[in-house]
């Protein structure tokens, strides 16, 4: 009964000490009042340009030349342009003009972002009455559209029966 009670001590005191506060291995963050070594980017290489004309005028507080802009350079990596990135920039490019009349021949409203988050905010504020998963936000999101979700292997197997071709189906 002794070696029991030993191990349930034991048990219990590794548990506890598994709860503590302290820094894990999951935790970025800074541990000291030095520099977050993960918030610091190397500049690009210094280049001389052709002309010293064809350079732009200083802008204090702006961007440098020689700033990092990874997500700017994966854009253009996958073929996009980097001013597309711009948040000023509100215009709808050329190459998109069609694509955007055809889409909004029957009426567009401006702001219809935020009026879908308003409405989907209402829609899970009211489904979400009742349930049991208050606690989690993603517990409560996935029980409030749990009927509307899509089951890809039931729609997989209702389009095989049906005779349609499904060459992107994974095999069982």
């Amino acid at each position: 009964m002794g070696l029991l009670r030993l191990l349930i001590l034991g048990v219990v005191a590794a548990g506890l000490a598994a709860c503590s506060g302290g820094s894990t291995l999951h935790s970025n963050a800074p541990t000291g009042a030095g520099p977050d070594e993960f918030t610091i980017m190397p500049a690009k290489q210094l280049t001389q340009p052709d002309g010293y004309s064809a350079l732009p005028p200083p802008t204090p507080g702006g961007v440098n030349r020689t700033d990092q802009d990874p997500l700017g350079d994966a854009v253009v990596a996958l073929g996009g342009k980097a001013s597309a990135r711009d948040p000023y920039n509100t215009s709808i490019p050329a190459s998109d003009g069609s694509l955007v009349n055809y889409s909004s021949r029957l009426g567009r409203e401006a702001n219809i972002r935020a009026v879908v988050l308003a409405d989907d905010e209402e829609f899970r504020r009211k489904r979400g009455r009742g349930t049991w998963l208050r606690i989690s936000k993603k517990g409560l999101y996935e029980d409030v559209y749990k009927r509307q979700a899509l089951d890809y292997r039931n729609e997989w197997w209702r389009w095989k029966r049906a005779g349609a071709r499904t060459p992107a189906a994974p095999v069982e």
